[in-house]
């Protein structure tokens, strides 16, 4: 951990506006971990950062655009949800109905792509754009008298993009 500390301290000593990163978080347990990243979203307040890693959570955590390299070309740069709408990664929403719900209701939501029953009244919807399903569940739910028990969205990761993105350009 002290030899990451040390090299980003060395990297500021002469208070550059271009900072480079290359696997910053590397070798760190979980506390100097989070450390480390407020210390990197606090410098980019002031500095432009290159981030340079392979651990696609780590990059979610602290970058707010993304570039995706493949075999030595740049397939994708952009902000993270751009990155999930251009190249179809499909988001998730989760909701739980107090009632039962036909799930042919569901499937027939504009946007739905997918509809899978996690368990009784409870369903996972694979959509283009999560907050879009969303509204239409709560316009369903006031339209059909349903009580909603909880309803959770969840964009897919980093991870699943980088992966589509270079299997797609393999």
């Amino acid at each position: 951990g002290y030899k990451q500390r040390v090299g980003l301290a060395a990297a500021l000593v002469h208070d550059p506006e271009v900072l480079i990163l290359d696997e910053p978080t590397s070798g760190l347990d979980p506390n100097q971990i989070v450390e480390i990243r407020n210390v990197i979203k606090a410098l980019a307040q002031e500095k432009t950062i290159l981030f340079s890693s392979h651990i696609m959570q780590e990059v979610e955590a602290i970058c707010d655009r993304v570039i995706i390299i493949n075999k030595g070309n740049i397939v994708a740069d952009d902000r993270l949800s751009s990155l999930q709408k251009q190249n179809g990664v499909q988001q998730q929403v989760t909701v739980a109905f107090k009632e039962n719900v036909l799930p042919s209701m569901l499937e027939a939501l504009p946007g739905v792509t997918r509809l899978t029953a996690v368990q009784q009244n409870v369903f996972m919807l694979d959509c283009q754009d999560a907050e879009q399903v969303k509204k239409q569940l709560l316009q369903l739910s006031l339209q059909q008298n349903l009580d909603i028990v909880s309803l959770q969205s969840e964009a897919q990761s980093l991870e699943n993009v980088f992966r589509e993105l270079t299997n797609k350009t393999s």
